[in-house]
């Protein structure tokens, strides 16, 4: 069974600008991974289908697959991961730091697939959200 991760977005305010600061970072680097200082323990379990999900100001809200632990050495000697965005249904999650393991159990529902501009701003669902009406 799959073990996930959970990683705070810093600094992201939104899906769209995670998308953005993902394709800038991949045009940099040729492609799009992010770094960790510590590679998981549970690697063989996080590595057999595991996602990471995304907290985004209080909620995740996006999932991405994760395609291997590559031993690659940065200017700080970390390891990297390569991985790919898929939205998922927004849930609050209180702040941390680092990432966290997610049990399969507690993972949030992938957002159905929607014709383009018929979803709703972030800005108005999250707010919605806060209300309890979303």
């Amino acid at each position: 069974m799959a073990l996930h991760l959970l990683k705070l977005a810093v600094g992201v305010s939104d899906l769209a600008a995670l998308r953005r600061l993902q394709r800038e970072r991949a045009r940099e680097r040729g492609f799009y991974c992010f770094y960790t200082r510590n590679m998981p323990r549970r690697e063989a379990e996080v590595l057999d289908g595991g996602s990471v999900y995304w907290v985004i100001k209080g909620y995740i809200e996006a999932r991405q697959r994760i395609r291997g632990f590559v031993p690659i050495v940065n200017r700080h000697g970390r390891p990297a991961v390569l991985v790919k965005l898929l939205p998922t249904q927004p849930r609050s999650h209180r702040a941390f730091q680092g990432w966290r393991y997610l049990e399969p159990d507690e993972v949030p529902a992938d957002r159905p697939k929607r014709k383009p501009g018929t979803e709703m701003p972030a800005a108005m669902a999250r707010e919605l959200r806060e209300l309890g009406l979303l």
